[in-house]
């Protein structure tokens, strides 16, 4: 503990224990997630508090070897055990991106903090000095660079594998190996008739999907892969949506899998009933004639959802007379 201790002095970091941990050694591995509480203070004498998470309904999380923006929370954090509360001294010269990082993180934790647009001046913190951050405090760091005092409480501790990565954590090869686990936990809220948080599985798979395609060439064999993959998800999002009466995503995504393949007899089936509810009835009739043009097999059911359309019209036709009545 010593030798941690003196390591942290020659960099300018002063640790003093408040609370021991629990459990031995120290030696987290790139990966591992660390939830926290942390205090913010000035080093005068009433020791001024400028952050306190505890005020946040969920601690700061922080994954190891992520190239957080304030590395000097990493280093700190890497000399704590489980349920350890330790007050760190920091000098200044670790401390240039705090006022940026605390402006990012009230207004991700304090929804009733507008979120203002950040610099995009070629100098950052030039730019935070001369524009200002929309917060005093903040800005008086900015303009005179200071030691600050961290008191930092590990609350959780977790290992490489032990929890669900989210995606932004995840490299490419994770994603492609995720992404059928995210399709069979939607099948199986879908089936449980959970249409909401099945629709947010397929939806969190098409982004993992989006990223991918990203990086390809459009018409390359490998962008066109990932185009095709996609199909099922946006089908599935889609009934998801249909069933939630939640209309205008269906006729949007499932004019997305018409583009790619203007055959796709579900995608035009979802998308007529869609337009019925969104009460396009053109549309939907346009869709579903083209649905029995290529599937003739669909023809009873079509038929009805027409016969649908043409009674929903002649009500609202009635109600619109009404009202017009209503009017003279």
């Amino acid at each position: 503990m010593a030798e941690i201790f003196a390591t942290l002095e020659k960099v300018g970091i002063r640790k003093k224990i408040i609370h021991c941990g629990k459990g031995s050694g120290i030696d987290y591995e790139d990966g591992t997630k660390l939830y926290f509480h942390y205090r913010t203070c000035k080093c005068d004498e009433d020791k001024s508090v400028i952050d306190d998470s505890h005020k946040y309904e969920k601690p700061m999380e922080l994954i190891l070897g992520k190239k957080f923006k304030l590395e000097v929370w990493e280093v700190c954090l890497k000399t704590m055990k489980q349920n350890e509360v330790a007050e760190f001294v920091v000098d200044k010269k670790h401390l240039e991106q705090y006022p940026l990082v605390s402006k990012q993180l009230r207004e991700i934790f304090d929804k009733t903090i507008k979120k203002k647009e950040e610099p995009k001046h070629c100098c950052g913190m030039m730019a935070m000095s001369e524009q200002g951050l929309g917060h005093a405090d903040l800005d008086d760091l900015v303009k005179n660079p200071q030691p600050l005092v961290f008191t930092i409480e590990v609350l959780k501790i977790e290992r490489p594998g032990s929890y669900e990565k989210e995606a932004w954590t995840l490299t490419d090869e994770e994603k492609i190996k995720h992404i059928p686990n995210l399709k069979e936990r939607g099948n199986e809220l879908y089936k449980q008739k959970q249409y909401t948080e099945a629709a947010d599985k397929y939806a969190e798979a098409i982004g993992l999907l989006e990223q991918l395609v990203m990086k390809e060439k459009p018409g390359d064999p490998e962008w066109n892969e990932i185009e095709d993959q996609k199909i099922p998800f946006l089908l599935n999002f889609s009934q998801c949506k249909l069933l939630l009466n939640d209309y205008y995503p269906v006729i949007e995504h499932t004019t997305t899998v018409l583009k790619r393949d203007s055959d796709n007899v579900k995608a035009l089936f979802r998308r007529a009933k869609a337009h019925v509810g969104a009460w396009n009835p053109e549309e939907a009739k346009q869709d579903f004639e083209r649905v029995m043009e290529l599937d003739p097999t669909l023809s009873n059911s079509v038929k009805k959802e027409l016969k649908q359309i043409d009674e929903l019209k002649k009500q609202k036709d009635l109600q619109d007379k009404e009202k017009l009545k209503g009017m003279f």
